[in-house]
Formats: structure tokens, sequence, C-alpha cells
């Protein structure tokens, strides 16, 4: 069992858009998220909820302070871009909903 937002987006079908749902990355993390989050089952550490728009956002992509390195260490921004650009690939951003994670909301 994951807790979702209760704002977040349905989980779309697999193979359709992204919609920022939050399902595939509160279950389990990806190859980056395994090691950002020292683990491979449950929540990625990375995961962030982004409050004006609703959904949920990788914040490896958004930026490594978004990551969690609040500030201690400030990368160059040919990294930052470069690392941003890998996590995109590693989720499989643009590609589809790849997660047959079956979400049920609870009754209240």
């Amino acid at each position: 069992m994951i807790h979702i937002e209760a704002l977040a987006p349905a989980k779309p079908a697999l193979g359709a858009i992204c919609n920022g749902c939050g399902v595939c990355c509160l279950s389990e993390p990806c190859p980056l998220g395994m090691l950002l989050s020292r683990r491979r089952q449950g929540r990625c550490s990375a995961l962030r909820w982004d409050e004006p728009v609703s959904r949920y956002r990788c914040g490896v992509v958004i930026g490594p302070a978004a990551a969690g390195a609040q500030g201690q260490y400030r990368a160059p921004a040919w990294l930052t871009r470069a690392v941003a650009r890998l996590a995109r690939r590693w989720i499989a951003a643009g590609a589809g909903c790849d997660s047959s994670v079956t979400a049920e909301r609870l009754p209240a």
C-alpha cells in the first residue's frame, strides 16, 4: 500500500502519456532512485510533490536541490544538466507510462 496525494491525477493506462500520478516512483525507485534512496523497494527519496500543478515530479530532473542536496554541494551547471538528462532517460520521460502497478483509491 502506498500513500498518494489526494489531488494527484489517476494513474494512466500502461503506455499512455505520463501525467505525474507518482504511482511508479511511490512503489519503487528507478535505477538512479535506487542509488539516491539506497533501497530497491518503496518510495523514491527523490520524488517531489509539485503543489502548484498537483502532480509528482522527479527531483533529479527538476534539480539537485530538489532531489535532496539542500545546498550542501553546488554542482557545476553542466553537470546538473547532464544528470537531469540521464534521469529523464532512466525514468523514460516522454516514453509513456511503464508502471504495471494497479492503483485503487480507498474510500474515505
